[in-house]
């Protein structure tokens, strides 16, 4: 009897435990998300105690800065008023390395920080030593011309006599060493000595000078330890909560991070938006595409082609002009008012013009787009490569012999790509904490779901095949009535037994 009680039970048990199963998988469906979030929360701030802010404040990717000349091959043809031609030399690659410095928690839940930069040649990665001479323009002569352009005529003959004593040329042969870190001029020193102030800067002249060994100004940004609807937003860069190099309000607002991390729970409507010291403004890049990253879902962002779209074509850019053709950005006023203009390499996505005006350009959007790939789980960008090149606006000026009979051209001089892709034990870390695990967790709502599903079957299975063993459990047993009769008769059997006094014989022994 004890045996088909238990197998009786057997049934119930089952089909509790596959209720309770079910249940259980039901909440964590609404549960774990939440817990989800609160963890990314908790990891993506910049706090001392969140998984990323030692990967925030030193970064362990490896950055690459590679560059690409445009050596001039015919320097005394374009002084003739010949079309330039150029050939792209290089790459030449340097290990960038960062780190921040005078970290300082605010109370107004912000960080501000100054974060350094310096730049080690790595030449297995390069194509060509830093030792190797590259004719290109000579910036102190042709955007001193162009600056000049207005000035008095005897004032620009004196300025073409001093070029002509300390032997400056529109063109100049340099190694790829001066032209990144700086080379000593006698012309700049006699400007910095006779003339201070003329020039705004010092010492040696170099296209990257200012950036080795440097920082990209104070950063102040939001933790998103009080409001996470902030987190990485720069409130002020140098104090300043805008620039003033442009033309209008919109142009000169800083928006968007400070370039390294974003707010998670992106959405492919997301944009990202980040502030450039070196660019002097504030750039979007738009959702392209998903992608994957070694097995972690990604978001790839690239730039529009309005980010350097002229004030014709795109009108919200009108601030950042007076502009030439579309897609250069005139970077003078916060370039030593040279005539510098900022662009994609080769001029990807301008106007065909400024290709055509130049041998040598062949745009393409596999080699120079730029890029970001975003985990958009947490805003953190796991595989990047910003490019952009950098022109110089040469022609002949009256009065300054040096640049001959030079027609208007925007020369390009070199285009550089910043990249750097996450890798090794951050990698795995980040993959572990961030991704393995709440996939992990979110699977094992649907596993508890699915076998509470199986358990409750079992149950019903096993209820059908014990119903003609477990009458007194289940009320619809076939055999229910048969079983009735019997104990009726057994009933009655005892009552003719009373009358005839055997059970009364039994009590008496």
């Amino acid at each position: 009897m004890a045996r088909k009680l238990g197998g009786c039970r057997a049934p119930a048990v089952v089909g509790l435990l596959g209720l309770a199963c079910t249940v259980f998988g039901i909440v964590m469906v609404f549960v774990v998300p939440i817990l989800i979030k609160q963890q990314i929360h908790k990891n993506v701030r910049i706090d001392p105690n969140s998984l990323s802010y030692n990967m925030w404040k030193v970064i362990p990717v490896p950055f690459y800065l590679s560059v690409h000349f445009f050596e001039v091959l015919n320097p005394n043809q374009i002084l003739k008023g010949e079309k330039p031609s150029v050939r792209e030399r290089g790459p030449y690659v340097y290990r960038e390395f960062r780190h921040k410095d005078n970290i300082t928690f605010n109370d107004n839940d912000t960080v501000s920080y100054l974060e350094y930069r310096s730049f080690r040649f790595q030449p297995e990665m390069s194509q060509g030593s830093e030792d190797d001479y590259i004719v290109i323009p000579n910036i102190l002569v042709l955007g001193s011309s162009i600056m000049m352009e207005r000035m008095p005529l005897p004032l620009k003959w004196l300025m073409s006599s001093s070029f002509n004593s300390f032997n400056e040329h529109a063109f100049m042969n340099r190694t790829v060493s001066e032209i990144m870190w700086g080379y000593e001029d006698p012309f700049v020193e006699f400007l910095n000595k006779y003339l201070p102030g003329m020039i705004p800067f010092k010492g040696k002249f170099g296209l990257f000078a200012e950036l080795n060994n440097s920082n990209s100004g104070l950063f102040t940004v939001y933790t998103g330890v009080k409001d996470f609807s902030k987190i990485h937003l720069v409130d002020k860069w140098n104090g300043l909560s805008k620039v003033n190099y442009w033309r209008s309000d919109q142009c000169n607002m800083i928006n968007g991070t400070s370039g390294q991390m974003w707010a998670p729970f992106m959405t492919p409507k997301s944009s990202l938006e980040f502030y450039s010291p070196e660019a002097c403004r504030s750039m979007k890049l738009v959702y392209e595409q998903s992608r994957d990253f070694n097995g972690i879902p990604t978001f790839r962002f690239v730039a529009p082609k309005t980010l350097f779209a002229n004030g014709t074509v795109y009108p919200p850019n009108e601030g950042f002009c007076p502009c030439l053709q579309t897609g250069i950005q005139n970077v003078s006023t916060c370039r030593f008012s040279a005539p510098l203009f900022l662009s994609h390499p080769h001029f990807y996505n301008a106007d065909p013009v400024l290709v055509e005006a130049v041998n040598g350009l062949h745009p393409n959007k596999e080699q120079h787009s730029l890029f970001l790939d975003i985990h958009p789980v947490t805003g953190i960008p796991m595989n990047c490569s910003v490019k952009l090149q950098l022109s110089l606006y040469i022609k002949a000026v009256r009065g300054i012999m040096q640049t001959g009979k030079i027609q208007p051209v925007v020369l390009p001089m070199l285009w550089f790509g910043e990249s750097g892709m996450m890798g090794g034990k951050t990698l795995k870390t980040f993959y572990t904490q961030l991704v393995l695990m709440p996939s992990v967790a979110q699977y094992v709502q649907y596993v508890f779901i699915g076998l509470g599903g199986v358990l409750l079957i079992i149950s019903f299975i096993l209820q059908v095949r014990s119903q003609d063993k477990c009458f007194l459990f289940w009320s619809s047993s076939k055999k229910g009535p048969k079983n009735k009769e019997a104990i009726q008769v057994y009933s009655e059997t005892l009552m003719t037994s009373t009358h005839n006094g055997t059970v009364l014989q039994e009590a008496r022994l």
